[in-house]
């Protein structure tokens, strides 16, 4: 008979529905942080086009895809040179894709010539890949940071130093 009688009373069901709407209420704030995500969301690459001449600097943490001509230097995150573009001067980027021609160095952690690349400088890479009918012209070197220029050259002349100090004394 309690059981019956619990069960018709429709005043603790209507208690047990007001608490779960407290405890939503908490939720819409987190809802909020579900909104932060799609803008985590990466954003399509910036394309320059093959009628586009860039004198300058170009640094972005985005990827970027590069189809006309850029005398200076690239630093990117992706980093795609188009059949149909030139670069004269230094990339830097963690994923470099060359499909066009580079004149100056290149350093990433993940370079890769395709078959109608044209490269003339040096490339300092993690790791590289090169198809047939790349052309290449410099020299390549595998380092484990490529993208830090000549760290482990400059602790080298550090310890250098000391040693002439250390002989005008004697």
């Amino acid at each position: 008979m309690f059981s019956k009688s619990k069960i018709n009373e429709p005043g603790p069901k209507a208690e047990d529905n007001a608490p779960k709407p407290a405890a939503e209420a908490p939720r819409a704030p987190s809802g909020d942080f579900k909104p932060s995500t799609p803008p985590k969301a990466k954003p399509p690459a910036s394309v320059l086009s093959s009628d586009l001449h860039i004198t300058g600097n170009l640094k972005t943490t985005g990827d970027n895809q590069v189809e006309g001509t850029v005398e200076g230097d690239i630093r990117a995150h992706l980093l795609t040179i188009g059949e149909s573009a030139t670069i004269k001067g230094e990339v830097v980027a963690d994923d470099v894709v060359i499909n066009g021609r580079i004149v100056g160095r290149v350093r990433g952690l993940k370079v890769r010539l395709t078959s109608t690349a044209r490269v003339e400088g040096d490339i300092i890479h993690k790791t590289i890949a090169i198809e047939s009918g790349a052309h290449f012209e410099g020299s390549v070197q595998r380092q484990d940071d490529p993208l830090n220029p000549g760290g482990t050259k400059q602790a080298a002349p550090a310890p250098a130093a000391p040693k002439p100090q250390g002989q005008p004394q004697s």
